[in-house]
């Protein structure tokens, strides 16, 4: 059967099947709406997850609490004021006559009464004030450790779907060429210039080439929706990427001012700097517990059962706190103080040596990823000069085919070796932002 026949005579069967074709269309199912496109560079994206990143509004609320925490410890050394107001009707016993109990008749009584009270000195609310406002320190230091790691990772995320995209666009090309050389090598046998097994090793290679590609797609697909989650915005959206994978051009920074940066600007350092803080306040605070405290209180108010019978009452004081003995209580939260602040001394010396390494290794990746690019781009080179010399003593001298299909093996792999170098030059660059502090110029 001819294929025009063949197009005729499917045609016809879908009809029948469909039950006639005003009736398919009436009940064929409305195509879905197609899903919003939202193109983003690699600053929109950033951007994007410092403003919905679910990790970033949580610390964000953090912070809030932590200025809630420092406004209540300030308010203890601050004037209360509060005020009351009574009103009642009452009787009062008078006593036992003639062997009964006898009560007053009932009578109104209205108070009316302000309060104050001032902390006049007291060391330990004084600290405790202190280590609150090193506290909500400590809150922003975690919230711009969040951020930048946020950022970090968005820009990791956007990096592997551009890699993801460019494989796709590399398998694309390589299943295009396959099928050029197939097609070649098909001519060529029906011309006994070539045999059945040519033929057959490159349209073996066609076949894996056109998995490879297909997988390079879901792969597309796999990190976007990664990168849609590390963003926070919703997954019903299209995402397109803007920018290319390209070179970094920025030379790679010396140890010395890698680490004279790093020193500066990670807020992991800032941050455990305030916990040091903390802990050296809380336990100010708390050995500020053996001192005597002074405390002024006083009252104003008016008493009386008619507006025009009322008395004035107040009253004015100091009271001094002198702690004499607990128990031994806050002696043992002094002994756990003291081993908090030794705690947070040791996590200062992890963070720094953190920081190092993180430094050493971030410039070690980044120099040996750049050498790794530029290898790969003389690889390329040569595999592409080897690609055409083997069509041409294909062409020309009707040499082994083996070696026109292993010339196409090391294009492949040298189109692979020059993405998976972009990749790893522009993750080495990132990478090096975050362990020097400076995500945020990646905007």
């Amino acid at each position: 059967m001819k294929i025009g026949a063949r197009v005729t005579w499917l045609c016809f069967v879908a009809g029948l099947l469909c039950g006639g074709h005003s009736q398919a269309a009436e009940s064929s199912p409305q195509p879905p709406p197609e899903l919003p496109v939202l193109k983003l560079s690699l600053k929109d994206a950033i951007e994007a997850a410092l403003d919905k990143n679910p990790n970033v509004r949580l610390y964000k609320e953090r912070i809030e609490a932590a200025r809630g925490v420092a406004t209540t410890q300030l308010g203890a050394l601050l004037p209360n004021v509060a005020s009351s107001a009574r009103y009642s009707n009452q009787t009062f016993y008078r006593g036992t006559i003639g062997g009964s109990p006898t009560r007053s008749d009932p009578f109104d009584i209205a108070d009316a009464r302000g309060t104050l009270s001032q902390s006049l000195f007291s060391w330990s609310l004084i600290e405790r004030w202190r280590a609150s406002r090193a506290a909500l320190s400590v809150a922003e230091g975690e919230s711009e450790t969040t951020k930048n790691d946020t950022m970090a990772t968005v820009a990791l995320n956007y990096l592997e779907v551009l890699r993801n995209s460019e494989s796709v666009a590399a398998r694309t090309a390589n299943v295009e060429l396959y099928k050029e050389l197939v097609a070649y090598m098909k001519n060529r046998q029906s011309g006994g210039m070539a045999t059945g097994l040519d033929t057959a090793r490159l349209e073996t290679q066609l076949e894996n080439e056109r998995q490879r590609l297909e997988l390079a797609k879901s792969d597309v697909e796999r990190t976007k929706l990664i990168l849609t989650n590390a963003l926070g915005i919703t997954f019903d959206a299209k995402l397109i990427l803007t920018d290319d994978l390209k070179a970094p051009e920025e030379p790679v920074p010396t140890q010395d001012y890698a680490r004279e940066v790093a020193f500066v600007k990670r807020p992991e350092l800032k941050a455990q700097e305030q916990r040091l803080q903390v802990s050296q306040l809380t336990l100010s605070s708390i050995k500020g517990e053996r001192l005597p405290s002074l405390q002024a209180d006083g009252n104003y108010g008016i008493i009386g059962n008619r507006i025009d019978a009322t008395l004035n009452t107040y009253s004015v004081g100091v009271t001094l706190s002198v702690p004499i003995f607990d128990g031994g209580q806050r002696e043992g939260r002094i002994g756990e103080g003291r081993s908090r602040l030794l705690q947070e001394e040791i996590k200062m010396d992890m963070v720094t040596r953190q920081i190092t390494m993180e430094l050493r290794e971030a410039l070690v990746t980044l120099a040996s990823a750049k050498e790794q690019l530029r290898i790969a781009k003389d690889g390329l080179k040569a595999a592409l000069t080897e690609m055409q010399l083997a069509r041409e003593r294909v062409r020309v001298l009707s040499s082994n085919t083996l070696e026109l299909s292993n010339s196409l093996i090391s294009l492949v792999r040298a189109r692979d070796n020059i993405i998976d170098g972009l990749f790893r030059a522009n993750a080495s660059r990132v990478n090096l932002a975050r362990a020097m502090g400076q995500v945020e110029e990646l905007r």
